[in-house]
């Protein structure tokens, strides 16, 4: 039910690191993308998919974990994600994603989701050295990673107590917190 995929559909941070995810699963879940809705039909994403250890080391450094958990600098050893996608927007076909990787992103989530795997997106990455790293042609813009993985990870949804604080947390145990505005909130009258 999509329903409960959405609710389960959380951001995940830490994975069972030896928990394997195919390359033939990464690239049944980019056919869930390609089949998304693309803006003006152009489909201008591409990705390179990623689940060995010294490609995933190349891809980790380069993103940024959690803004919110300031002292935190991601996963440990062990924790990390068994796979990425990288999503790229090929320039020759347009200059603009629109709202594509929003999209192709909810679908690939969802996908892993259904699976039993979990994932984070990043758009706060070093795209530069990720670029330099995966030595990705100038023709591709990224637009952003996903870490993927079997979460390691309790992540609770709580009502939003102060409209102005949305920020997550973790608390002793680990289990990460994560604030929602209300539905009456979202709505106008």
């Amino acid at each position: 039910m999509i329903e409960e995929l959405i609710l389960r559909n959380r951001t995940y941070r830490r994975f069972y690191e030896d928990t394997p995810i195919a390359e033939e699963q990464l690239k049944a879940w980019i056919d869930l993308a390609r089949h998304t809705s693309s803006g003006g039909n152009l489909q201008p994403l591409k990705y390179i998919l990623s689940a060995d250890k010294e490609k995933n080391g190349l891809i980790f450094p380069h993103l940024r974990w959690a803004g919110y958990l300031r002292d935190w600098p991601g996963p440990a050893e062990g924790e990390r994600p068994s796979a990425y996608i990288v999503m790229l927007l090929d320039k020759n076909i347009s200059s603009n994603p629109s709202w594509d990787h929003g999209l192709a992103c909810q679908s690939i989530l969802l996908g892993a989701v259904e699976k039993g795997f979990g994932g984070c997106m990043f758009g706060a990455i070093d795209r530069k050295g990720l670029a330099q790293a995966l030595n990705i042609p100038e023709q591709y813009e990224i637009l952003l990673v996903m870490a993927l993985g079997k979460p390691k990870e309790t992540v609770v949804l709580e009502e939003l107590a102060d409209p102005k604080n949305v920020k997550y947390w973790r608390d002793e145990q680990g289990v990460h917190h994560v604030p929602k505005r209300k539905l009456e909130d979202l709505i106008l009258p």
